[in-house]
């Protein structure tokens, strides 16, 4: 390996691909979090007799022909769609033309909870309801988890890739996002799509209902009054390349990825760990070269489950003497499990990139408990440079994500390029 790729590179976020219950494509994404937007309303997808409440947050005018080319639709599973759909407009909202792209070195890294659950609880449940003979192979086909990440590189067409599906649960998509800022720092690859997706599916409302963890109405992370979380669906995939590459094409800069920490302290099948996250916390400062004076915000894992809030307040208080806002966009989207850090870490950057805090809606008091400011109900404009997104899992997987503000000179061409969110696909 020369000299070039021993050098480490700065890795920057220049496009947003998201697909969310309160928006598709940067620009929808940006008003629902600015104005509070809420994406809860009863669950479609499947027959939620019997279920004492069944809110969550579904997605109920996504059309993937619409952002899909080279795919026929019917051939990818549902969270399939998602994060092809969410790659697309993130190579789109770059300005990347995708005969460069194919060109470059790549990584897809995409993480995931459920992987094609939704389609294996949903399709071979109403067709084993007729009886076996009505079985459609096709349903296996396209239920394999590693779908979500090899159905970008085809639907992209590209060549020069690797492609990896990540499965740590609910921090995935911090995770996958970890993996192509390293890719891209180290000089392995050219350019890296990360992110996370997932749909709604029966198992994992089932699971979070048996639990208890199941919110009858809202979430209301933080809140004194908080029952739970609800679930979500959707894709989040940043596009990511190195800060030369970057200023060298003239691209919008979003935010810069400063660093990350990662750990797994497997104390508890589903209960995080106070210490374990505060000490992912300080790993993902040393890698950033930050202090927790220099953090703007917290986006916090903010489930809005009685154990999570409480054990996630207390490790930020562990590592923050003074701890700024934290909020959740989880109040707004739902748990979108896989999707859920890779959403928040676009909403960060979108925070950065236009200079506000978005809101944890639904709130009402703050538990003293958690003795933190939420942002109550109503996105606060600041002046937002630095940001932590904390990413939760079962089985104690942790990972805090860094982001920056870009401060350097304009990239060479960029006159006239569009806002942020503005123009996106």
């Amino acid at each position: 390996m020369n000299s070039e790729h021993r050098t480490p590179r700065r890795v920057v976020i220049t496009g947003l691909g998201v697909v969310t219950s309160i928006g598709t494509g940067a620009a929808e994404f940006l008003s629902g979090l600015r104005t509070g937007r809420s994406g809860v309303k009863p669950i479609t997808s499947f027959d939620t007799a019997g279920y004492a409440h069944a809110n969550g947050c579904e997605i109920d005018d996504f059309d993937p022909a619409e952002w899909i080319e080279n795919i026929d639709p019917d051939e990818l599973g549902r969270a399939s769609q998602f994060s092809v759909a969410a790659a697309r407009m993130a190579v789109t909202d770059a300005g990347m033309e995708h005969e460069e792209l194919r060109r470059r070195r790549v990584l897809v890294s995409v993480g995931t909870t459920d992987g094609e659950s939704h389609d294996l609880d949903t399709l071979m449940g109403r067709q084993l309801e007729a009886g076996p003979e009505s079985l459609d192979p096709g349903v296996a086909r396209r239920s394999a988890a590693g779908l979500l990440s090899s159905s970008v590189v085809r639907e992209l067409e590209l060549t020069d890739v690797e492609a990896v599906t990540i499965p740590t649960a609910c921090a995935a998509g911090n995770y996958a996002i970890g993996s192509g800022y390293d890719a891209i720092r180290a000089g392995e690859v050219e350019a890296a799509l990360s992110g996370g997706a997932d749909a709604v599916c029966r198992k994992t409302f089932t699971g979070f209902y048996r639990l208890g963890t199941i919110a009858p109405e809202v979430s209301q992370p933080f809140d004194t009054d908080r029952k739970g979380i609800l679930t979500g669906e959707g894709a989040g995939i940043l596009f990511m390349e190195s800060l030369d590459s970057a200023l060298a094409r003239g691209a919008r800069i979003y935010a810069e990825v400063l660093g990350y920490g990662l750990n797994c302290d497997a104390h508890h099948a589903v209960a995080p760990d106070r210490d374990s996250l505060a000490a992912c916390i300080e790993v993902a400062h040393r890698n950033a070269g930050v202090k927790p004076g220099d953090i703007d915000f917290i986006s916090a894992h903010g489930t809005g489950t009685k154990a999570n809030d409480v054990t996630e307040a207390g490790a930020i208080r562990q590592v923050f003497p003074d701890p700024p806002p934290t909020v959740s966009v989880k109040s707004m989207l739902g748990h979108t499990m896989g999707a859920a850090s890779a959403l928040a870490s676009a909403a960060c950057a979108l925070s950065i990139t236009e200079g506000f805090i978005p809101p944890t809606i639904n709130h009402r008091q703050t538990d003293p408990e958690c003795g933190l400011d939420p942002v109550p109900n109503e996105a606060r404009t600041a002046d937002v440079r630095i940001v932590q997104n904390n990413a939760l899992a079962f089985a104690g997987n942790n990972a805090v994500l860094i982001l920056g503000r870009y401060e350097g000179p304009e990239p060479v061409g960029s006159a006239g390029r569009p806002a942020a969110g503005q123009g996106a696909a």
